[in-house]
């Protein structure tokens, strides 16, 4: 066994600063076979997270969300162990939007590598959905990490924001893209608009490897209300499910019976997360594969995690919700407690 410590990335926002450590030791142990428990400790006054692991399991833990560093400690002497990042794109896709309501980039990463560590479909690419998409940070997270990234938001005007973003980024940075936007008919009937785009990512990222022999990065994006997602989607099936729910203070959700147009304002807007998600749960599960992963984080003053996972339950899905499941639980602000909840579809690959 190799006693190591990992120095955890820090974080522009000084409340999720505060909580990343014990996110960081959650992610380990939810996401490692067998799995890694992390304390925090101090060294020469530095904080890090330290745990025993088999050297082996090391030159796996570079997907982990924010790790800046590992280093194997011998004595008082620490010995850096390279982390091994195979990302698709550089990283600046997902840190350069800056936006009043983003989600930290770091949490989101965090929530899509704890879900879809769990997926179990078989599939070497996967395809993650995001049925709250907003501006797009975990398409954007998903495409960083060699996924094809599929998202449904309502408010047309972050579905052009994201739009204008994407196109202008794969521009500049000289990659081999297409990007269009197209009306979305039904019935002979204008429902919305679609936004598709592919890349084919460069061979480095950073001046290091990307994903070796990374194929081609697809995105569909659709405006529209959440619970449309089947109609939208059609056959089409998901092997994660990865959305950050309304929090009732700056986000927001469309109500049942909302503009045909799938404009949002603030009077259409639904503040709590409870109806949004007993609504779309059902429709979420029913777009996963067979061993295909949801995983949602949302404020807990508006729905509890019991009463979260009792909906997902109902809707068929097995959550995980034992041990280090019960450690992503943190403070945002004096209104916001925010969780995350991973569930599983059960049944084997197709």
């Amino acid at each position: 066994m190799s006693s190591c410590l990992m120095l955890v990335s820090p974080s522009s926002n000084r409340v999720y600063q505060q909580a990343a450590p014990q996110l960081a030791a959650a992610e380990l142990a939810v996401t490692t076979t067998p799995s890694i428990i992390a304390e925090q400790v101090s060294v020469a006054g530095v904080d890090y997270l330290a745990f025993d692991a088999e050297p082996d399991a090391l030159t796996g833990l570079g997907g982990q969300s924010s790790a800046m560093a590992l280093f194997e400690r011998t004595g008082d002497l620490l010995r850096p162990v390279e982390l091994v990042r195979h990302e698709a794109m550089d990283s600046d896709l997902l840190t350069i939007p800056k936006y009043q309501g983003k989600t930290n980039e770091l949490f989101t990463r965090l929530l899509l590598h704890v879900t879809t560590s769990q997926v179990r479909t078989g599939r070497a690419q996967l395809s993650v959905l995001d049925p709250l998409a907003g501006r797009g940070t975990t398409l954007l997270a998903a495409w960083t990490s060699g996924m094809n990234a599929y998202g449904v938001e309502v408010d047309e005007h972050s579905f052009e924001q994201f739009a204008a973003y994407l196109k202008g980024y794969l521009r500049r940075k000289r990659l081999k893209h297409s990007a269009d936007i197209s009306p979305v008919r039904r019935e002979g009937r204008m429902i919305g608009r679609r936004f598709d785009a592919e890349v084919r990512p460069a061979e480095t990222t950073h001046g290091h490897p990307g994903l070796p022999g990374a194929p081609e990065l697809g995105l569909t994006f659709f405006t529209g209300d959440t619970a449309d997602s089947g109609r939208l989607f059609g056959k089409k099936k998901f092997d994660a499910i990865v959305t950050d729910a309304p929090y009732g203070v700056v986000h927001g959700s469309a109500r049942r019976g909302s503009s045909r147009q799938h404009t949002a304002t603030a009077k259409q807007l639904d503040r709590s997360p409870a109806e949004l998600l007993v609504r779309a749960v059902p429709v979420w599960a029913s777009l996963l594969r067979p061993g295909g992963a949801l995983g949602v984080s949302w404020n807990t003053y508006g729905l509890t995690h019991d009463e979260f996972a009792a909906i997902c339950t109902d809707a068929g899905l097995q959550v995980c919700q034992q041990g280090s499941w019960l450690g992503f639980a943190h403070r945002v602000d004096s209104s916001i407690k925010r969780d995350i909840l991973v569930a599983l579809a059960p049944g084997q690959p197709d």
